[in-house]
């Protein structure tokens, strides 16, 4: 019998950590190869770690709430048979992938000295230890949950010479952002803004700042301060879509088992619009303008307390059919914690549903390093003069967008919007098909 080790995989292009945030499997388990073992939180999604063999779980080295970086090990597996090619060929490359994730490790353990897991952040907020007299034990140093829990066991606390938010802002301030750009490094950090100190009073509640919050941080800091920004906007009729949409809504839930949305008609005319206007499906990229040739809409979709963008891939190829189905899946999976990595790689171009929350006009900050992002409002019932002089209720929506304007200007801009108007006001049950 041999045992074998499991490492934190890397859960994506830029990610160098994750949290386990829960395990599924107990020492003495029995496993076979691609079972699930434990959930694990990154910056960016939720995943599961398959096992790479068959057997039975000897050590679970990592506890819930500990963070580690990729190539760090998590638990051991006591494999059937160790004569097994497959296992001998994943247990090889699996000691290359360690070798170089242990160099990886090394250079950046001076970082990992001062980045703490939620877990640990917890603990010393409800004891008051200074993070920064704790020498730790994990790899590079790292203060794990143990760590803690053996000084608060002996007595020996540290006294905390700064607040639990400073302790969280200093995690906030070694967060990196994952880039797309050619010839940029993946995890180029940003600079962070100035600690600030606030003074905590009773009552107070202290939250940690998530994986996700940080990346979110980040990337809204460096877009605002990287891109400078523009707004536009344009008033739309969209009177006959709602009546199209309102004539099928129904029998469309019925037969297909899910909502034909509003949102779907838009993203479809978007993608068409940027179809026509491929300037507007474009990238900055330093000595040059990248002009992307696939057309993935990104679209935002809200929890309570963070903000994903999955990526609707070939949008203009997709029917609104299609769309719609996409939409609810990737909104399900938002919800469910099952968001992969790959779901929100490759935008080129973000939609944001901001109707739903009844916003009827916003500036949303471009989702970098896309170009431009574009709000769709609420729907609302306006009296509007229509072109034979009388006055009619229409169903009428905003459209705003937020460009960069080192890749665009007004004019590409104005006439990607004034094609976009044309396309959802001409939505009808006559001109239209969902298939």
């Amino acid at each position: 019998m041999a045992v074998e080790q499991i490492k934190m995989p890397q859960l994506g292009e830029s990610v160098t950590e994750g949290t386990i945030s829960k395990w599924l499997v107990k020492p003495g388990d029995k496993v076979n190869k691609y079972d699930p073992l434990a959930e694990v939180m990154t910056d960016k999604v939720n995943a599961e770690i398959p096992s790479s063999f068959t057997g039975v779980i000897k050590e679970l080295v990592a506890s819930e709430d500990d963070t580690l970086a990729v190539g760090e090990i998590i638990c051991t597996i006591e494999i059937e048979d160790s004569r097994d090619p497959d296992a001998k060929v994943i247990a090889s490359n699996d000691k290359q992938k360690v070798s170089t994730a242990a160099e990886n490790i090394a250079a950046a353990n001076h970082v990992n000295k001062s980045r703490y897991s939620p877990a640990v952040l917890k603990l010393s907020q409800e004891h008051g230890i200074d993070l920064n007299q704790v020498s730790g034990t994990g790899l590079g140093g790292r203060i794990t949950r143990k760590d803690l829990l053996k000084l608060i066991e002996s007595g020996n606390i540290p006294i905390a010479g700064q607040t639990a938010v400073s302790a969280a802002t200093q995690a906030v301030d070694e967060a990196v952002v994952p880039s797309e750009l050619p010839g940029q490094a993946a995890g180029a950090p940003v600079q962070p803004a100035p600690a600030v100190n606030i003074p905590v009073s009773s009552g107070d509640i202290e939250i940690p700042v998530t994986g996700i919050r940080k990346t979110i941080a980040a990337n809204m800091l460096r877009s605002k301060h990287e891109a400078p920004h523009a707004w536009t906007m344009v008033e739309v009729d969209a009177t006959n879509l709602v009546e199209y949409r309102n004539s099928i809504k129904t029998e469309f839930k019925k037969k297909e088992g899910f909502n034909i949305t509003y949102f779907a008609f838009f993203v479809k005319a978007v993608a068409q619009a940027l179809k026509e206007f491929p300037q507007i499906n474009s990238m900055w990229a330093g000595d040059k303008i990248i002009q992307k040739k696939d057309i993935n809409i990104s679209i935002a979709v809200a929890t309570d307390d963070a903000l994903f963008v999955p990526v609707i891939k070939q949008a203009d190829e997709k029917t609104i059919k299609g769309i719609a189905r996409e939409i609810s899946e990737l909104a399900e999976k938002v919800r469910a914690g099952k968001l992969r990595p790959e779901d929100m790689q490759g935008g080129t171009f973000t939609v944001n549903n901001t109707g739903t929350f009844g916003s009827v006009q916003s500036m949303g900050i471009i989702n970098y390093p896309q170009a431009a992002i574009l709000q769709v409002e609420s729907i609302v019932k306006r009296p509007v003069v229509m072109s034979n002089g009388m006055i009619a209720v229409r169903d009428m929506v905003n459209l705003c967008l937020s460009l960069d304007h080192r890749v665009l200007d007004g004019l590409v801009c104005g006439r990607f919007l004034a094609r976009l108007k044309d396309i959802i006001e001409n939505i009808s049950k006559t001109t239209t098909s969902i298939y």
